[in-house]
């Protein structure tokens, strides 16, 4: 195995124990992928991720055809579907932390509550439709909520961030769960109120090169 794909192999290992280690995954239940040539790499399905090593992260063709010793993780079709659909996308993380899920299970779009809502592309967070995990239509309903945007939740399951690479992707993570926590501290006191449109774009114009944005 060449060295820079062993690398990445062994980057993608690290981001799921750090998933776990922060809260923001239980489990095996989240799964990552990382650009890889013609097509990407990705998390087995399944296997405990203190156990991992280089070799078991599994090989996907963009046609769907995997190489390796485990199969891919269940929700490959998302990940391979977001990078086709997504060139500019390096890195693709899924996760169930506590707060997003808890707002994907209310069926609940983030709105623009705080400007941090502009990293995430637009001026909400979209709530994906539910569908059975591991389906083409979970798949068609993460995208269409990606639209113009790096990240979604999904609905009765958890969230999807989209990022230039992995430390990109967790960042993004990780400030998406911050706003979903954020968002839910607020609804005991009432709906929040909402920047305006005019706000937003003002945001927008501001916000290239924030942090990691």
């Amino acid at each position: 195995m060449e060295t820079e794909e062993r690398r990445k192999r062994q980057a993608i290992i690290d981001i799921c124990l750090k998933m776990n280690a922060s809260g923001l995954n239980q489990g095996t239940s989240g799964n990552v992928s990382l650009r890889h040539g013609e097509g990407l790499l990705i998390t087995p399905s399944g296997r405990p991720y203190e156990s991992l090593v280089p070799e078991d992260i599994v090989y996907l063709a963009m046609d769907g055809r995997a190489e390796g010793r485990w199969k891919p993780s269940s929700e490959w079709r998302f990940h391979r579907d977001i990078l086709a659909a997504r060139p500019e996308a390096g890195a693709v993380l899924h996760a169930h932390p506590p707060h997003c899920t808890a707002l994907a299970i209310m069926e609940r779009d983030i709105p623009p509550i705080h400007y941090m809502v502009a990293v995430f592309g637009g001026d909400d967070v979209r709530c994906a439709p539910y569908a059975t995990y591991g389906t083409e239509a979970l798949s068609a309903h993460a995208l269409a909520a990606l639209e113009g945007r790096n990240a979604c939740l999904l609905a009765h399951h958890g969230m999807i961030v989209a990022g230039r690479d992995l430390d990109h992707a967790w960042w993004l993570a990780e400030e998406l769960e911050a706003l979903a926590r954020q968002y839910l501290l607020c609804l005991p006191m009432g709906e929040p109120p909402r920047l305006n449109a005019e706000q937003m774009a003002e945001v927008h114009a501001r916000i290239a090169g924030y942090g990691r944005a």
